[in-house]
């Protein structure tokens, strides 16, 4: 299958080269040239299967120049059980007869982006074999939190790359930032930017298309890729756990086959929502996909109006993930949506390049309206839904998966939609401690590592080994940089 840039449809690559290059060098986002379509039969061999083989034959619709046997032994290598947590993977807690989580941070870093960032550099490795590259390939990270500490866990001493993560200084929780400042592997540095992730995905974005930095990191010996939800193999095997989902609930008899299904996604970048278009649109039975965001609203007005506008107040919130006022992943949605009109899109970016705003035509706005819900959710509101979940239902979830519970709750009350709905869980509780207990009606003793006791004392959920192993780790990583010293510290970490 071949893949093109959203901005210009007559760049054509390879799967491995897309997942190679990250992003496409005129900005744009390499996406599939055709969206595979399958049918009950595919769907209904998927249901005994272990999550390892679902992945290997969802992905392997889209990545044809992988065998699926290569496919099977990164899956087995990505979720096997020295990196997650449960033999299910992805598994589904029932809330209610109507109601499901599914738990995506069962793995090494206790967040959804293991999901992907377990396999992306197995992808990626493989890629080199299979294009020829010579070069070392760096990966440049902007994280809002989670993407950064996953990306260095997947990529840590991995021949033939090296990785530089981004953060936004203060932006984070004191967990995540323990998680990324501790990594240990020669091949992995971090940086603090003093901004917001919006801040440090631009300077990311910029640098990609800086000429000039390519020509000097390529005359050293490397070339740039991304591991960020902007390159394909971030985007696929996210995939593959909303097929994973909808075959558990008909295994378990919660389903029938064919049933339609709603999903609900807590999002700021809009890669995991993303993720679940794609699955429908290869022909999942899915009913409407409700996307959920914190107090940076702009995806619930965009959805709602078709109006896309950052030109509003940043908001620094308990889901740090979801603090993002530019979801980058909008983009290949826009170009699915306009028929894959790479000019429409063009003009929609350069918009909201110059004026930070566009407004979709009215085809693309009716089919918003046909295929999304968009709600969000103040700080009360996400830690009313985590006093809820806990007191109710003996459920201990985290802030960002509060705002998706509590986004359910105001599209049924606005709908009346009782379709069965997955909600996704993208955090352990144990990664926000602080804003957990204190939604809980608890004083937390401190901040940071030092909570993760406390936490544990009074739930009696168990601190997910990795995070209980961030005690007494010592800090590997000081540096701080402004907006415009990005460049210095890419080319300095490449010298």
């Amino acid at each position: 299958m071949k893949y093109y840039s959203t901005r210009d449809r007559s760049l054509r690559y390879d799967s491995a080269e897309a997942i190679k290059m990250g992003l496409s060098r005129d900005g744009g986002l390499l996406t599939p040239a055709e969206i595979p379509q399958i049918d009950r039969a595919f769907l209904e061999s998927l249901v005994p299967l272990r999550y390892q083989e679902r992945t290997a034959k969802v992905m392997g619709l889209y990545l044809t120049d992988y065998t699926e046997e290569e496919l099977l032994g990164f899956a087995e290598n990505a979720y096997g059980p020295e990196k997650f947590d449960t033999p299910a993977v992805a598994p589904l807690r029932a809330v209610d007869e109507k109601t499901y989580c599914l738990e995506l941070w069962h793995g090494p870093t206790s967040a959804f982006k293991d999901m992907a960032l377990q396999m992306l550099p197995q992808l990626l490795s493989a890629a080199l074999r299979k294009t020829g590259e010579d070069k070392t390939v760096c990966i440049l990270v902007a994280t809002s939190g989670d993407t950064g500490k996953a990306a260095m866990e997947g990529f840590a001493d991995v021949p033939q790359t090296k990785i530089m993560v981004f953060y936004p200084k203060d932006g984070v929780s004191a967990i995540q930032e323990a998680q990324m400042v501790t990594q240990d592997g020669g091949n992995v540095g971090v940086c603090a930017v003093v901004g917001n992730f919006d801040d440090a995905q631009t300077g990311v974005k910029r640098i990609f298309s800086d000429e000039s930095i390519r020509a000097t990191l390529a005359d050293r010996g490397y070339f740039l890729s991304s591991a960020n939800s902007i390159n394909w193999g971030r985007i696929l095997p996210q995939v593959v756990y909303y097929f994973s989902a909808y075959c558990d609930l008909v295994r378990d008899g919660k389903l029938t086959m064919g049933d339609k299904v709603n999903f609900c996604v807590p999002t700021g970048n809009f890669g995991d929502i993303l993720a679940a278009y794609y699955a429908k649109r290869m022909g999942l039975p899915v009913n409407k996909l409700i996307c959920a965001s914190n107090r940076n609203d702009v995806l619930t007005d965009f959805l709602r109006t078709g109006v896309y506008d950052r030109n509003r107040p940043f908001h620094t919130t308990m889901s740090p993930s979801m603090d993002i006022l530019i979801s980058s992943n909008l983009e290949r949605l826009l170009f699915d949506l306009s028929g894959e009109n790479d000019e429409e899109v063009r003009g929609y970016m350069a918009a909201l390049a110059k004026d930070g705003r566009y407004e979709v035509s009215d085809d693309i706005k009716e089919a918003l309206k046909e295929q999304y819900w968009g709600g969000f959710c103040d700080e009360a509101g996400t830690a009313a839904a985590i006093a809820k979940y806990f007191g109710e239902y003996g459920y201990l979830i985290d802030t960002h998966t509060a705002v998706a519970a509590s986004v359910l709750e105001q599209y049924r009350a606005a709908t009346g939609d009782e379709t069965v709905t997955v909600f996704a869980s993208t955090a352990s509780p144990y990664k926000f401690c602080n804003h957990v207990l204190t939604a809980i009606g608890e004083t937390p003793a401190g901040d940071g590592v030092e909570l993760l006791d406390q936490l544990n004392s009074v739930s009696g959920v168990t601190v997910p080994r990795r995070l209980a192993a961030l005690r007494g780790k010592e800090r590997r990583f000081d540096l701080t940089a402004e907006k415009a010293g990005m460049d210095d510290v890419v080319l300095n970490f490449l010298k």
